[in-house]
């Protein structure tokens, strides 16, 4: 069978680029689109006051501060389109090969301040919008933050595809376009609540909807195979149909005209409504596939513990790839003709387990519609993938029920059953005879219930495998997949994550930006991280370590009054600012946290006046989300509530310790917490947390991390200095024996501990019955060893204490700290891949005083 696609005469140039002859067809238009936007204060006020009148339909009488951002906004968005299409039509004609970038999740945060200081027209915009009677910073706050991840996943998308335009990398960022995030977070009585996160309700001015760009997207229907003397033809039809409509985001990259891409698909109904239903009276009937179409695409991680949970969850993941893929092999064919150079033209990244259906949509695409053989097919697909596994633990491993794949994707599940089948032939050829290999490593997992690994899958479907921290990627190669590290130990790989100095300093942080820039005597440090190390030489500088003290300060400064305005608490700015900001989960162990707040608490209350002197005033700042469905995390939410309440209205200790929990975490919170830390909490159980980039943008900040040697603490622990770090707990190596010991009932409860426990359960803190089920978890099970590391952590705690009341050594550890963080850059990470895992080069645009295009 030919590898060649066969021409097709279509409007589209094989470029992109409009031939001599079309030109001079539009010479008016081609000469009235020659010339940029101008960047000057007239120029700029004017575009807003536009957008104002004819795009938001305003006057001068109503002009205030949310259409003063809207109009800002689509004025940034006019000057990045012409950056993105002089960016796309460069990539088109110089084909380059790309990378795109496949994440359930982008947690963008605010785009404003991004846009402009990519641009470079922070000074610009800020006089621009001074002269209309606005600053800046309120047009910020105006920016309602894209709903369109929960955590560390997404946010960590979004640092890469900030890092890939910077660098000029050719990529692409693929994902869905959710109408409402995972939920809006409340504390209601200590407890967590949860609403609709309708983030797109005034609109998003940042997306360009793409009606020009649609694909058919089947489910379910059935197979039907057709002989003939070439072989036989597999085609499936009927079933339902579902529109993907692409919305578009640009991605600026810092101070290049480079400027990527976000292709966000929307569901929609293919037959918008059924007319013959509503004449013959079914008014629900025609409307009823709208709805089920739209549902795809409604919520960002539909709960799954129900049959149609699941259903929803893969029809989100296969409808996210077929589009995907359909947008990528379009773009492929539009300047090519043989097969045999998809490869060496698309790489393709898988975040996590979720986009892994795709590797059997390529599959199928190839051989059912482009007629290619299976095993130059498959050699296509499995050049084509790599994989980023972003955690150890089973629960988040996912696997479908091989019935749900028959139903909703017949034509799939057949070829799973043949990758397997084939791949399984090469385990026997390894071990032969080996049936516990073979199950071991099947895709498919037997039992009551078959289902699909699609860890495994994404694993035998990809070329590469990644962990995304040291430690991580030793667990990945052997304790969670080893028998498939001694397959192919050529695939596994380590690439430690990394987060955008962009955003997490210069935009977060400027006073420390102000302080990278005047020590070190250059700007450059935004975009080679390793400039900063040269602000060591200026450690014991008075002037340097005043200003260090003055910045974290105003930070410190302006969470206390963030904390006042949406928590009603009053916080002494003074007091060491204790940390802990992540999804709640036991692995990550808020509940260690909280039961040594109490225990704090109990102490304080004990002391005598002279003790109480020596105390460290502390400020300890929870923030996070529990999975709706996640029972235990959300108890471990109203624990910290309500002891943060009794702790609170505790006059005797109002000086010496306050608790608050910032409800409704995101991107931009983060902005303000991170930069105002002393400490940050990075506690997690060793050999659980598989990187974790909070630690990251905390160290950038020149916080200091209290942790066990966990993800990317370990690397950070080498960067850094241990000495600068405040670690404690079992280590990896240790936590078997220790689970084994609780089990085993061998382990005695810290008598402090015991007294923590006295007081939840005679009701300190509220009805004991509410927290009965917490404690009954630790006593009984404890799986993430909080009772063992309990001593071990308050005694680090101690450490914390004791290095606070000598300022002069703390401020040099946090120096030491932000001047040690360049491995944690995202532009080294992305360099790594696209080096190591992509093979692809910087494809820069040239910079021009006019449009090439």
């Amino acid at each position: 069978m030919s590898t060649t696609i066969p021409l097709k005469h279509t409007a589209r140039t094989t470029t992109g680029v409009v031939p001599p002859t079309e030109k001079k067809k539009g010479s008016k238009l081609f000469a009235l689109k020659t010339d940029f936007l101008k960047n000057d204060e007239d120029s700029i006020q004017k575009d807003i006051l536009d957008h104002v009148e004819y795009t938001l339909a305003r006057t001068k009488y109503n002009f205030d501060s949310f259409s003063a951002y809207q109009g800002s906004a689509y004025s940034v968005r006019d000057r990045l389109i012409e950056r993105w299409n002089e960016t796309q039509q460069y990539y088109t004609e110089r084909d380059p090969k790309r990378v795109y970038y496949l994440s359930m999740e982008f947690l963008m945060g605010r785009s404003l301040q991004n846009a402009i200081y990519n641009m470079n027209l922070k000074d610009e915009y800020h006089n621009a919008l001074l002269e209309l009677g606005f600053e800046m910073e309120d047009l910020y706050e105006e920016e309602k933050d894209a709903a369109l991840g929960n955590g560390g996943l997404g946010r960590l998308a979004a640092c890469f595809m900030d890092s890939l335009a910077t660098l000029k990398y050719p990529a692409w960022g693929y994902g869905l376009r959710y109408n409402y995030g995972m939920f809006e977070q409340g504390i209601y009585d200590g407890y967590q609540t949860e609403v609709p996160d309708y983030w797109l309700v005034a609109g998003n001015p940042w997306e360009i909807e793409r009606l020009d760009v649609q694909y058919t997207v089947r489910f379910y229907g059935q197979v039907t195979e057709k002989k003939s003397s070439e072989g036989s033809k597999f085609e499936w039809d009927h079933g339902e149909l579902v529109q993907a409509i692409a919305y578009d985001t640009p991605v600026p990259g810092y101070h290049t005209t480079n400027t990527n891409n976000i292709r966000l698909w929307s569901s929609k109904p293919h037959k918008e409504f059924d007319l013959d239903a509503f004449n013959g009276g079914n008014y629900l009937s025609a409307v009823e596939a709208k709805q089920r179409s739209e549902n795809i695409t409604s919520v960002l991680y539909p709960n799954d513990n129900t049959y149609s949970g699941k259903e929803l969850r893969l029809k989100q993941q296969y409808f996210f790839v077929a589009a995907t893929l359909c947008d990528v092999i379009r773009r492929f064919k539009k300047s090519h003709q043989n097969w045999q150079d998809f490869p060496n033209k698309v790489a393709i990244q898988l975040n996590d387990t979720h986009p892994t259906i795709g590797v059997v949509e390529l599959f199928r695409k190839l051989i059912d519609e482009e007629g290619l053989q299976w095993e130059e097919a498959w050699d296509i697909v499995t050049k084509t993938f790599a994989y980023t596994n972003h955690t150890i633990l089973p629960e988040a491993l996912e696997m479908w029920p091989v019935s749900l794949i028959e139903d909703l994707l017949p034509r799939h599940m057949q070829l799973i059953y043949g990758i397997n089948h084939r791949f399984l032939i090469q385990v026997t050829q390894k071990w032969p005879g080996d049936i516990g290999k073979m199950r071991g490593l099947s895709i498919i997992q037997e039992g009551e219930e078959k289902k699909v690994r699609m860890a495994h899958l994404a694993i035998v479907g990809s070329h590469c495998v990644n962990g995304v921290a040291a430690m991580h990627s030793e667990l990945v190669k052997h304790k969670v997949f080893p028998d498939f590290f001694a397959l192919w130990p050529e695939k596994f790989q380590n690439k430690t994550n990394g987060v955008t100095p962009r955003r997490w300093i210069e935009q977060a942080n400027p006073g420390l930006s102000t302080i990278f820039t005047k020590w070190l005597g250059t700007d450059k440090w935004t975009t080679d991280l390793e400039l900063v190390k040269g602000i060591k030489e200026h450690i014991d500088n008075p002037e340097l370590i005043a200003e260090w003290k003055y910045v974290k300060q105003g930070n410190k400064q302006r969470l206390a009054e963030f904390i006042l305005k949406h928590c009603g608490i009053q916080v002494n700015p003074n007091a060491l600012f204790d940390v802990h900001i992540k999804r709640i989960h036991e692995y990550k162990r808020q509940l260690l946290n909280i039961l040594s707040v109490i225990y704090r608490y109990l102490s304080i209350k004990k002391m005598s006046p002279k003790d109480r002197a020596q105390v460290v005033p502390r400020v300890v700042i929870f923030a996070g989300k529990a999975a709706p469905g996640y029972v235990m995390a959300k108890r471990h939410i109203k624990l910290i509530n309500s002891v943060a309440e009794v702790i609170n209205r505790d006059k005797e200790v109002d000086q010496y310790l306050k608790v608050v929990f910032i409800a409704n975490y995101n991107v931009s919170i983060a902005q303000i917490i991170v930069p105002a830390s002393d400490i940050n909490q990075q506690i997690s159980t060793a050999g659980t947390e598989a990187s974790g980039t909070s630690n990251m943008k905390f160290t950038m900040n020149g916080s200091l991390i209290i942790g066990t040697l966990d993800g990317a603490n370990v690397e950070i622990a080498e960067e850094v200095g241990q000495e600068n770090m405040f670690i404690f707990g079992l280590r990896t190596s240790e936590v078997e024996a220790a689970r084994e010991k609780m089990t085993n009932k061998e382990v005695v409860i810290d008598p402090r501990l015991q007294e923590v426990f006295l007081n939840i359960e005679l009701g300190t803190f509220g009805p004991p019955d509410i927290f009965r089920p917490i404690l009954d978890s630790l006593i009984y099970s404890d799986f993430y060893l909080s009772i063992q590391d309990f001593p071990l952590y308050l005694d680090s705690q101690a450490s914390v204490d004791e290095l606070w009341k000598d300022q002069s050594a703390w401020v040099k550890k946090s120096i030491i700290n932000s001047a040690s963080t360049y491995f944690f850059s995202s532009d080294r990470a992305m360099n790594e891949y696209a080096e190591q895992i992509w093979d692809i080069k910087p494809c820069e645009v040239e910079t021009t005083l006019n449009r090439r295009y």
